[in-house]
């Protein structure tokens, strides 16, 4: 007979072995339990972010000349087998857009967007996906809470300063996936030394995607410094210090493969980019000066919102006391101090701030409500306070972030580029030459002009190849489509200049910031010959008297007096002539072209013909269109429109000296 005592010893053995098959179900369960926590957390914020972000992408903001650039640079690789669409020149590494490259290529974006930026607007949508996702994980391994992680990750994806700047072409919105990424391995807790190689990495190839993101590396070597063991410190340091070596020293390899290390007769080099970037860039000016580009770039974040950057230092202040954040809060610190060392400023720098500004502000929420719950008055009355101040921003916050988000949503600030391409398409020679915002080099090439003949206008003073397509300067070019970035451009570059000055407006598109003109370069100069030729303004004169005269063209009586002043176009009086054959006109407008410095006026707007409306989409406009398009030779305008004033017909500066039969002495 079996006593108690054996059969609990015989038992023993089967009971641990029950318990420990028990537990591991039970961790199991509760590992499932906290994954779907987190995600019940992650995902709200996320989609609602990622939905924001993602409606009205084309529309708004407008797409501009830096944009433009990465995205060709992107199309290139694919498309034309090359870097750039242009010498590359070591500005700065290519592994950004070669990423852009990437997701263009596996999603065949290019393809699916009429409008090449727009496409790459969609990868900089994924960056920012994976750097709000990281970003959730990152504010959790700090030490805060699921909501505080939510908060931080809707402070990045919701704040209109962040809408703006990772829906806009900026290889930062990748680099801060791959530097969140690096923190996030840096923080590991088990199986360091493979978490600090894959730190290093990723900070590496965050630094080949966008070299100012090197600032963040002191925040990363002491974080490792700080949370790496004792005992394989030096070791495990050391070998995360060769990785980012190694990543670091193929953009070196790359160069020296191509032999473009060193300056050299001819050829661009690793040397003079760096130089340029370092030191031989004009930087930013002051803040204090409104004209500055540092005033204007700060000015247009604080615009954006003003509540976040107010919120966020004020924030890193106070979070200076707190030891989980103060690492963070000192780089943020840092980071905004550097702004004003007197260089150079990018516009985009402030992408790398904002998840330090997200992470801090959260985390500072958290921080306030444990010093309420606390006991301690000191705390307390800290805690009330830094609560008092998030609560005047959250209240402040809310109309600004609802008045920028509803214009991200639904403004169409693109319109006008599109609208110029559409005109250029329409109505300009295939082999008519340009000078072009980058922002559309890409589809007015896949539109069909020569890519030879579609010029980005920085290059055109400063790339030599450029420079010998187009031996005489700006008479070389046939169109200038200036946008805000062109208007601003620096006065140093003449052949732009010049074309700008020695053109008129032949379609003009939006207002104010937005607004695209075309202008058509007078290569001859013909209008300032034409406006010494007081023969050809008398010719215009009788002709334009002859005009009046005729019972089937009506012309308002403002405009009567310029028809007998000898300043309408040839052309305009010659057509209107020619169209009364066919049945009454009505001329709704005659006006001068901007930038023509003859003061002639070529452009006809006509409201009806043969007795049908011709404004919008009346049935009179149709054959207007037929009879304006249908002409050749020195009567071919420049373009013609519908609009609901009517018929647009815009003729060139360059009008034909011996259409008109001059006056005899």
């Amino acid at each position: 007979m079996t006593s108690t005592l054996d059969r609990v010893l015989t038992d023993a053995p089967h009971h641990e072995a029950r318990t420990s098959s028990d537990a591991t179900p039970r961790r199991r369960v509760s590992a499932w339990r906290s994954r779907l926590g987190d995600a019940l957390w992650l995902l709200p914020p996320l989609l609602i972010g990622l939905i924001v972000n993602a409606i009205n992408l084309g529309g708004s903001p407008q797409r501009i000349d830096d944009e433009g650039t990465y995205a060709a640079q992107a199309w290139s690789i694919g498309n034309l087998g090359e870097l750039t669409h242009y010498t590359y020149w070591y500005d700065h590494p290519p592994l950004g857009w070669i990423q852009i490259a990437a997701w263009a290529g596996l999603t065949d974006a290019w393809d699916r967007y009429d409008v090449a930026v727009i496409a790459a607007r969609e990868s900089m949508l994924v960056a920012t996906a994976i750097a709000a996702v990281l970003l959730w994980f990152l504010v959790r391994r700090i030490g805060f809470a699921r909501l505080t992680a939510s908060v931080a990750m809707a402070v990045y994806l919701l704040s209109p300063l962040a809408v703006q700047f990772h829906r806009q072409v900026y290889l930062d919105n990748i680099a801060t996936a791959w530097l969140l990424g690096a923190f996030l391995l840096a923080m590991s807790r088990r199986r360091q030394l493979l978490g600090y190689i894959g730190a290093a990495a990723a900070f590496g190839v965050a630094v080949l995607t966008k070299e100012t993101y090197l600032l963040a590396l002191p925040l990363l070597a002491w974080m490792m410094w700080r949370g790496a063991d004792r005992t394989t410190r030096r070791y495990t340091l050391s070998v995360a210090t060769a990785v980012l070596a190694i990543v670091g020293l193929t953009y070196v390899a790359f160069a020296l493969v191509k032999g473009e290390v060193a300056p050299g007769p001819g050829r661009v080099s690793l040397w003079d980019g760096l130089a340029f970037q370092l030191a031989s860039r004009d930087g930013s000016g002051s803040l204090f000066d409104p004209e500055s580009l540092f005033s204007r770039t700060v000015g247009l974040w604080w615009q954006l919102d003003s509540v976040l950057i107010v919120t966020a230092l004020a924030a890193a202040v106070a979070a200076l006391a707190v030891r989980r954040l103060r690492p963070w809060a000192i780089a943020l610190l840092a980071l905004t101090a550097f702004m004003f060392r007197g260089g150079y400023l990018p516009v985009p720098y402030v992408i790398m701030l904002l998840p330090f500004a997200a992470i801090i502000v959260a985390g500072m929420g958290q921080v306030a409500v444990e010093a309420l719950r606390s006991r301690v008055t000191v705390r307390r009355f800290g805690g009330v306070a830094v609560a008092s101040g998030l609560v005047v921003a959250l209240v402040a916050a809310g109309p600004l972030w609802a008045t920028q988000l509803r214009g991200f949503l639904l403004a169409d600030l693109d319109r006008p580029l599109r609208d110029a391409e559409a005109w250029m398409t329409q109505n300009a020679p295939a082999d008519a030459r340009m000078l072009v915002d980058d922002a559309m080099w890409v589809d007015l090439v896949r539109a069909g002009f020569e890519r030879e003949n579609v010029v980005w206008y920085y290059k055109a003073d400063t790339d030599p190849d450029v420079q010998e397509l187009a031996p005489g300067g700006w008479r070389d070019y046939d169109y200038v489509l200036t946008t805000d970035s062109m208007r601003t451009f620096p006065t140093e570059f003449p052949t732009v200049r010049q074309a700008i000055e020695n053109s008129a407006v032949v379609a003009s598109f939006g207002e104010d910031a937005q607004k695209v003109d075309v202008r058509l370069v007078d290569t001859a100069q013909a209008a300032l010959a034409q406006a010494a030729d007081g023969d050809l303004y008398a010719a215009r004169s009788v002709a334009g008297q002859q005009v009046l005269q005729n019972p089937d063209v009506g012309v308002p009586g403002e405009e009567q007096d310029l028809l007998t002043s000898g300043v309408v176009d040839g052309r305009i009086l010659l057509t209107l002539g020619q169209l009364s054959a066919g049945g009454r006109v009505d001329v709704a407008d005659i006006v001068q072209l901007e930038g023509d410095p003859s003061g002639v006026h070529r452009r006809l707007v006509v409201s009806s013909f043969a007795g049908q409306d011709a404004r919008g989409d009346g049935p009179g406009a149709d054959a207007l269109l037929r009879f304006y398009e249908s002409l050749s030779g020195p009567l071919r305008p420049v373009s013609v429109d519908r609009a609901d004033s009517g018929v647009i017909i815009t003729f060139s500066p360059d009008e034909p000296v011996d259409l008109l039969p001059r006056p005899t002495a």
